[in-house]
């Protein structure tokens, strides 16, 4: 997933102690907590405003790390990230949405095991037809093929 985004965004990963607290420059702090403050406006898709805003769009299906890895962007790079879920009410025709069609370029889509979607779920909804095996086949199905047809 890294070497797409970096060609996306144009910026390559540079390890570096202290990044989240060396901050030397308060413009630099004042970016990242713009940055910050814009991702968590547009967490799982709370609002689908400002997209032409939105430096990379993370689509995937719910738990699956869209939230932390944009928070991780945006803390770590500065990045604006959006990310937008793809839940179990609409697996039944499921599409792109039309507000994220005109960023097709700013979109990637994360996956995950289905083992470790299912633990994931399993800790967060407790025997609930949410956490169940044949539920996050079908999404994780539903979704990749979105995917690779988008």
């Amino acid at each position: 997933m890294i070497d797409p985004i970096q060609q996306e965004i144009g910026l390559k990963p540079e390890p570096k102690l202290n990044r989240t607290h060396g901050l030397s420059n308060l413009n630099q702090y004042d970016a990242r907590i713009t940055e910050i403050e814009y991702t968590l406006a547009h967490n799982d898709g709370i609002s689908l405003k400002n997209l032409d805003q939105a430096q990379i769009i993370l689509l995937g299906v719910s738990c699956c790390g869209k939230t932390p890895t944009s928070l991780y962007l945006a803390m770590q790079f500065t990045i604006q990230a959006d990310n937008y879920p793809f839940t179990a009410d609409y697996m039944d025709n499921l599409q792109l949405p039309l507000a994220l069609k005109p960023y097709i370029n700013k979109l990637f889509g994360l996956t995950i095991s289905p083992e470790r979607l299912a633990a994931i779920r399993e800790a967060r909804y407790e025997k609930s037809r949410y956490a169940s095996l044949h539920q996050y086949r079908i999404e994780l199905t539903e979704v990749e093929t979105l995917f690779r047809i988008t």
